[in-house]
């Protein structure tokens, strides 16, 4: 169902930010990391494992979304 799609969706994106600002305070090494390939890179990972948490159950946000969705769709119709 879409509206279910919507919540998944929204609440990857949360965890995706939670992770990018926990990330963001740890440095990284030198010798063999750091720079613009490894801030792209971390991005898309933290991209990855949003969606992937999400879509296994998340932190609960999805299912609140989710009801609060569908009340206001029956409100409209």
């Amino acid at each position: 169902d879409h509206a279910r799609e919507v919540a998944e969706d929204f609440e990857a994106f949360f965890i995706t930010m939670f992770l990018e600002s926990m990330w963001a305070g740890i440095p990284t090494d030198g010798l063999m990391g750091g720079g613009q390939g490894e801030s792209v890179f971390r991005s898309m990972l933290n991209q990855e494992h949003g969606k992937v948490l999400a879509g296994q159950g998340g932190v609960g946000l999805a299912d609140n979304i989710h009801r609060e969705i569908l009340k206001l769709q029956e409100a409209a119709s």
